[in-house]
């Protein structure tokens, strides 16, 4: 039996993890899919200052609440960012680190130096795409019925996660157990800024033939890879 914690990236919540979480307690294991404050169901709890530390703390403090030790922590997209900091918080309570064609920065960079979109910086306390430029742009591979479940339940992201530099002491500086899977149809971030997160944490690599939503297109593979890195 293991500890899982699922951490979502931009404009998600907990539910995009929902058909992996699914197929991981099926086996026996221990899941927790947080949603962070301001996302998802938590959406109405949007406030000012929101950044990756405050995500950071939230699962840190699940961690110790719900006394997990040995636990994976899985991070998705921006949510790679999440995972970082919170294993450097609790190392002793961590045992293995998977990034999911997720976003890894050094201290002081930010969302908005590695992603490139084409757009104009977000402002106000959340920003997100219409619903029209989701379905256009961001989850354009995904199957009509999944596209349509997902377009339902995207909200926007505080801003301040992807504006704000992430704040590091010395986790790329300690040895982990890490495996990062990159996902070779996606565009952001990308093979190359995954390649240096693999290469700075000598982790495992994996590579998954589809776009930046593995959770939903290809749940059963990326399971897999969580059990068996």
């Amino acid at each position: 039996m293991t500890n899982f914690v699922l951490v979502h990236g931009s404009y998600q919540g907990g539910w995009i993890w929902q058909h992996v979480a699914k197929r991981l307690r099926a086996q026996g294991h221990v899941v927790h899919a947080p949603t962070m404050l301001g996302c998802g169901e938590r959406r109405h709890q949007l406030q000012a200052g929101i950044d990756t530390t405050t995500y950071v703390t939230e699962v840190a403090e699940l961690l110790f609440h719900e006394d997990l030790h040995d636990a994976v922590l899985v991070g998705t997209s921006s949510g790679g960012m999440v995972v970082c900091g919170a294993a450097e918080r609790m190392r002793d309570r961590v045992a293995r680190i998977v990034l999911v064609d997720a976003l890894a920065l050094f201290n002081g960079e930010r969302t908005r130096d590695i992603v490139n979109r084409n757009a104009p910086a977000p402002y106000g306390l959340a920003a997100g795409p219409s619903r029209e430029d989701a379905a256009n742009g961001l989850f354009a591979d995904l199957e009509p019925a999944m596209r349509a479940w997902v377009i339902d339940r995207i909200t926007p992201h505080p801003v301040g996660t992807s504006m704000t530099p992430v704040r590091l002491t010395d986790f790329w500086d300690k040895s982990w157990d890490a495996t990062v899977i990159w996902c070779k149809q996606a565009a952001n971030p990308g093979e190359a800024h995954q390649r240096r997160a693999a290469d700075r944490l000598k982790a495992k690599w994996h590579e998954l033939d589809t776009g930046h939503y593995p959770m939903l297109t290809m749940p059963d593979e990326l399971t897999r890879l969580l059990l068996n890195p």
